[in-house]
């Protein structure tokens, strides 16, 4: 298993509304990128897309650990991954909450070398997408 850790972010939020909006599938509707998703559908605790250039794809929450921790594994696709979203409280004072991301996927190691940086950069950029997400959202 090859294993990516994004940078850590900064969200000006309670880790309690970060982690109910997020642990649920279904909030995810209105934030994904059309241009590169298609197809979508969910539930609370699963959901089904199509990712332009890769096919069809899935994801399922397999654990939750209240206003802490979202494990997500893959539910069909190209690879099998578990994804973690972990969140900590910063600053009680100005309500501030740590994420940061991490991707454990089965990826042999000619996979692991044409996208290893990839897949780091995505979960890095991720986080730069939730921070401001969350900050613009729910801060205004």
């Amino acid at each position: 298993m090859s294993k990516y850790i994004s940078k850590t972010g900064k969200i000006n939020l309670l880790d309690e509304k970060i982690y109910t909006f997020l642990s649920d599938f279904t909030n995810l509707k209105n934030i994904i990128p059309a241009d590169k998703v298609s197809d979508f559908s969910a539930t609370a605790d699963s959901c089904q897309f199509t990712v332009s250039g890769l096919g069809k794809a899935g994801l399922k929450m397999v654990e939750k650990e209240p206003f802490k921790l979202i494990k997500i594994t893959s539910n069909g696709g190209p690879f099998s991954f578990f994804f973690w979203i972990q969140l900590k409280p910063v600053d009680e004072e100005t309500s501030s909450t740590a994420l940061r991301l991490t991707l454990e996927a089965e990826l042999n190691p000619m996979m692991r070398m044409v996208i290893g940086n990839q897949i780091q950069n995505g979960l890095d950029k991720l986080v730069d997408y939730m921070v401001e997400y969350f900050n613009m959202k729910f801060n205004n």
